[in-house]
């Protein structure tokens, strides 16, 4: 059995979870990485997409992140997520909102940087939304 390492994902509202894990698989903003004990440190930015935590007890976590940090360090991961819902309570109309505020993102950008910073992250959502299974209703630009 794989060695635990101490587990934390914090959103501004609350401790989502604090837990040992045997590995979680980060949906950084260079590319999803999978964390396991030992792994070297590093700091990274979030993309929008679901965090997947094998915990120590064997149970497996789904969770949407959007936006944020995460710090793998001696002590383990830290994961500070402008937002954090679990994917089972992440509903349609939740996900289509956040990908029609991308979509406004899109239609008010001033310049083409922020436009594809935008677009990729409408697309980043529309990932998301496919992968938890929920229709994603909002049109495209």
């Amino acid at each position: 059995m794989a060695d635990n390492f101490k587990f934390d994902l914090v959103s501004p509202e609350r401790l989502v979870m604090s837990e040992p894990a045997a590995q979680v698989v980060v949906p950084g903003t260079e590319g999803q990485f999978t964390v396991m004990a030992g792994h070297a440190p590093v700091m990274t930015t979030l993309r929008p997409g679901v965090l997947e935590a094998t915990l120590g007890s064997g149970k497996r976590e789904r969770i949407f992140v959007r936006g944020g940090f995460a710090d793998v360090n001696a002590a383990g991961l830290t994961v500070l997520a402008e937002q954090a819902i679990p994917l089972a309570e992440l509903d349609a109309a939740t996900i289509n909102g956040l990908i029609q505020d991308a979509d406004a993102e899109i239609a008010a950008a001033k310049d083409e940087t922020t436009r594809a910073d935008a677009t990729l992250k409408r697309d980043q959502l529309r990932a998301v939304a496919a992968e938890a299974g929920r229709p994603s209703g909002a049109t495209t630009h």
